[in-house]
C-alpha cells in the first residue's frame, strides 16, 4: 500500500486518479484549490494552492507527520489555455507558466528532499499530448506543457540514483470539466478547445486507468489513448505528413479568421481549428 498525494484531486482527471488509487487500496491525499472538497472514501483532502510554495511546504509536513513521507507525488493540477500568438494575452502566458509549468516545479522541488532521504519514491506529472505534438493556435499550452515533459525527463535521470522514479502522463482531450478554466482574449480558440473537450469520447476514468496501468509498468512517458499515441508516432515517423497536416490547420484558421473580419453582421466564424492533443 502506496501513500499518495494528487493535486488538482478535486475534479476530472486528479478525481479519477484519486477514485482508482482508493480503489488499488491505497493512502490518498487529495489536494485542490478550494477550502473544502468531498474525496472518494477513504481518501483525506487538502488545501494546496500549486502556486504557493507555504502550501507545498505544509503539504511536505502533513506528509511527514501522518504518514511518515510520501510515495507517490502526482502532480496534476492545470488549466487549459491557448489562442493565436498576437491575440493570447502576456498575462495569460503569465497564468498558465505559473499554473501548468511552475505548479509542477514546485511540486517536485517540495518533495524531492525527502524522497531523496527515503532513497524510493515515485513522481508521476501530468503533462499533454501537447508537449508531444504542438498544432497551431496553441502557443503558451504547447510550450507549458512541453517544458512539464522535459523537466520529467530531466528529473528521471537525475533522481535515479536515489532510487525514485518519474513518469509524464500525456493524453489527448478527454470529457472534463478543464474547459471551465479557459480564459484569456482569444475566445475563438477558447471555443474550439471547449468543443474538443466536451465531445471526445474519452472518460477521466478511461484515463486514469491508462495512467495506473502506466504507473505498474514503471514507464516513463505514458500515453493513455490511441489519438495522443497516433499524433505522436506521426510526427516522430513521418515528419513531412505531420508538418503537412498541422499547416493545414493553421491555413484554415487564416481563411475563416479573414473571412470573420469582413462579415458585416451575426456570428464570427470560429478562427481556430486544432488537432487532438488536449489535457487532463
Amino acid at each position: 500500500m502506496s501513500r499518495v498525494l494528487v493535486t488538482g484531486g478535486a475534479s476530472g482527471l486528479g478525481a479519477a486518479l484519486v477514485a482508482r488509487f482508493v480503489a488499488d487500496s491505497h493512502q490518498v491525499l487529495s489536494t485542490d484549490i478550494a477550502a473544502e472538497s468531498p474525496a472518494p472514501g477513504g481518501a483525506q483532502y487538502r488545501q494546496l494552492d500549486v502556486r504557493s510554495a507555504d502550501d507545498w511546504a505544509a503539504a511536505v509536513a502533513w506528509c511527514e507527520e501522518n504518514w511518515g513521507g510520501l510515495d507517490i507525488l502526482v502532480n496534476n493540477a492545470g488549466i487549459a489555455t491557448g489562442g493565436r500568438i498576437d491575440v493570447e494575452s502576456l498575462d495569460e502566458w503569465a497564468r498558465v507558466v505559473d499554473i501548468n509549468l511552475m505548479g509542477v516545479v514546485r511540486g517536485c522541488r517540495a518533495f524531492t528532499p525527502q524522497l531523496k532521504k527515503q532513497r524510493s519514491g515515485y513522481i508521476v506529472n501530468t503533462a499533454s499530448a501537447a508537449g508531444l505534438v504542438h498544432p497551431p493556435m496553441m502557443s503558451s499550452y504547447n510550450t507549458v506543457k512541453a517544458g512539464v515533459v522535459a523537466l520529467s525527463e530531466t528529473l528521471s535521470h537525475e533522481l535515479h540514483p536515489y532510487g525514485v522514479a518519474v513518469s509524464v502522463v500525456c493524453p489527448s482531450f478527454f470529457r472534463t470539466n478543464l474547459a471551465d478554466s479557459i480564459q484569456g482574449d482569444d475566445t475563438e480558440m477558447g471555443a474550439t478547445a471547449r468543443k474538443l473537450i466536451e465531445k471526445s469520447p474519452r472518460t477521466a476514468d478511461d484515463i486514469a486507468a491508462g495512467v495506473l496501468a502506466g504507473i505498474k509498468k514503471g514507464q516513463f512517458l505514458i500515453i493513455p489513448d490511441r489519438p495522443a499515441l497516433l499524433a505522436w508516432r506521426t510526427k516522430r515517423f513521418a515528419r513531412p505528413l505531420y508538418d503537412r497536416q498541422m499547416r493545414k490547420i493553421a491555413a484554415r484558421a487564416r481563411d475563416r479568421a479573414e473571412a470573420a473580419e469582413v462579415q458585416p453582421t451575426g456570428d464570427r466564424v470560429p478562427a481556430a481549428e486544432v488537432q487532438p492533443t488536449g489535457d487532463r
